[in-house]
């Protein structure tokens, strides 16, 4: 207001007051995941890893392993160039960033060898098959990577906190996939080619075992509506367990007991004891002077005695793990997510879906982008009902899943899109059922294999990643599955209902100008 911007100039010609600052505490705060989920973290996602590579071995045999040196050359790149910015720091929602980007790397390659696959074929040399299948794979991954990435230049400027750390490495995940998959893997398999003096390029699985066999025809239109109304159904039970019983909010939007302990026991038998309470969300942090650790406990039902109690039942426990452990201090803190982050967190979201949304229309046709966007909308639903009918902890650590999702199921459906749009250039007399059908059976191999690729990658940190990150890893588990499947049975009815809709007013406008010529000759 006017009368707030007044006082802003008034204290601003007054200059620093002559108060002077002393320092009365000073501390050094850990990481908040603490050291021994980050250990966790990192043996996962190296297991993770591991079985992506082990999984596209299996399917491309030798090939695998030029698409398993793109990814690696992808994750090294990503933290480089994170090492590099100023100021830049790694966050939990930050390196869910860096999984959807690496995410997306393995989607761009399993694009590129499908592609190739297909061109050999259709009995095309190894050039000419390298060739071909990098021209017609480039403009599916363009079209995938650009969505994300109006996604998240949207997410950048109008989100903040955890919400902006996302975008950045989300961002620079997206540039450098495009970059290894489309200069470094081309020039390399190139390369092979060439010294090799194939006449034939053979991408084969390494047991020769297909888990698509080719020619797979199925109609899975005559499904639609049984997945439309589970979809529905599904959607609209996550919605009332949403508003009843509701989430289950961490400390991270709650707030709650935070308690100073110096104690010699670590972080991992301190974690598991306090777990057995049953207290909700507790996060450990290492802290100041060797020994001291931080424990958050989420904010109880109840009031203050509900909280006074939990203090006491947090401190018995301790004891028992730690007889000598002394509580220095111990308050009731607010949360780390205030309102005007959530708001900023909820608006940068909506836009982003509203820029992909765009994008899509622009780029395809409006039936494209009603069908992502009401898929995009019952996956993030879904999900939503996942973490309230589990319980799990929603803080910031489920803020970068869901976020990690929504780039996920949006990357699926465009590229399914664009097989569909390129062969309603192609077979233009045919029905519009079948070409949806047609399209879906020539891009299951790669649905099929990315999603399986992307849960491997996840699988051992839902399992053993502990509780620090369990509110990420086991709901991207579930989203993926539901991603997979949505694109099939949701994305593609909605796009069938829309066209024959849109085919029959065409034809009924049609019809009626025919009958308006007769009525009225000239």
């Amino acid at each position: 207001t006017i009368t707030q911007a007044t006082d802003l100039a008034a204290l601003l010609r007054a200059g620093s007051l002559p108060a002077p600052l002393t320092v009365v505490e000073e501390r050094t705060v850990g990481p908040d995941l603490g050291s021994d989920a980050i250990q966790k973290g990192m043996r996962t996602a190296l297991a993770g890893f591991g079985l992506v590579v082990a999984f596209m071995m299996l399917l491309y045999g030798r090939w695998g392993l030029v698409a398993n040196l793109a990814l690696g050359l992808n994750v090294i790149l990503t933290f480089a160039v994170l090492s590099i910015i100023p100021g830049a720091t790694l966050t939990l929602p930050g390196i869910a960033g860096i999984a959807l980007g690496i995410g997306l790397a393995v989607d761009a390659n399993v694009l590129i060898n499908e592609r190739v696959r297909e061109e050999t074929r259709r009995g095309l040399s190894a050039f000419a098959a390298l060739d071909a299948g990098f021209n017609r794979a480039y403009a599916t991954i363009v079209d995938s990577n650009l969505t994300a990435l109006i996604a998240t230049l949207i997410l950048f400027y109008f989100g903040s906190g955890p919400v902006r750390g996302f975008a950045v490495s989300m961002g620079l995940g997206i540039a450098i996939s495009m970059f290894t998959a489309v200069s470094v893997v081309r020039a390399v398999m190139t390369e092979l080619v060439r010294r090799l003096k194939l006449k034939k390029l053979d991408i084969q699985p390494a047991f020769h075992i297909r888990l698509v066999p080719e020619g797979t025809s199925i109609q899975f239109m005559r499904a639609r509506f049984m997945g439309i109304a589970v979809s529905a159904v599904l959607s609209l039970a996550s919605i009332v367990l949403f508003i009843t019983p509701g989430l289950n909010y961490g400390v991270d939007f709650r707030g709650g007991i935070q308690m100073e302990v110096l104690t010699s026991a670590d972080l991992s038998t301190l974690r598991s004891g306090l777990e057995e309470l049953n207290l909700g969300e507790i996060t450990l942090q290492e802290f100041g002077k060797q020994n001291s650790v931080l424990v958050r406990a989420e904010r109880q039902a109840g009031g203050d005695e509900a909280n006074n109690t939990a203090v006491i039942q947090i401190r018995e426990k301790l004891l028992s793990i730690d007889s000598s452990a002394r509580i220095e201090r111990s308050e009731v803190v607010g949360p780390k997510v205030s309102g005007e982050l959530a708001t900023a967190g909820v608006i940068s979201v909506v836009l982003a879906s509203l820029g992909m949304l765009i994008y899509i229309w622009v780029r395809f046709e409006w039936p494209f982008a009603v069908g992502a966007i009401v898929t995009l909308i019952l996956d993030v639903t879904k999900t939503v009902g996942f973490f309230a009918l589990t319980g799990l902890d929603f803080n910031l650590t489920a803020i970068a899943a869901l976020l990690t999702l929504i780039g996920y199921s949006v990357n699926d459906k465009v590229v399914v899109y664009d097989r569909m749009r390129e062969n309603l250039r192609k077979y233009r007399q045919l029905p519009l059922r079948e070409i949806i059908d047609r399209s879906i059976n020539e891009t299951l191999g790669r649905s099929l294999y990315t999603s399986v690729t992307a849960f491997l990658s996840l699988l051992p940190m839902a399992i053993w990643g502990g509780s620090a990150v369990s509110s990420f890893a086991i709901p991207m588990v579930f989203g993926i599955a539901v991603a997979a499947s949505s694109s099939v049975f949701i994305a593609a009815p909605i796009l069938l209902f829309l066209g024959d809709w849109r085919r029959k007013r065409q034809l009924a406008n049609a019809a009626s100008a025919e009958a308006t010529t007769a009525a009225n000759p000239v």
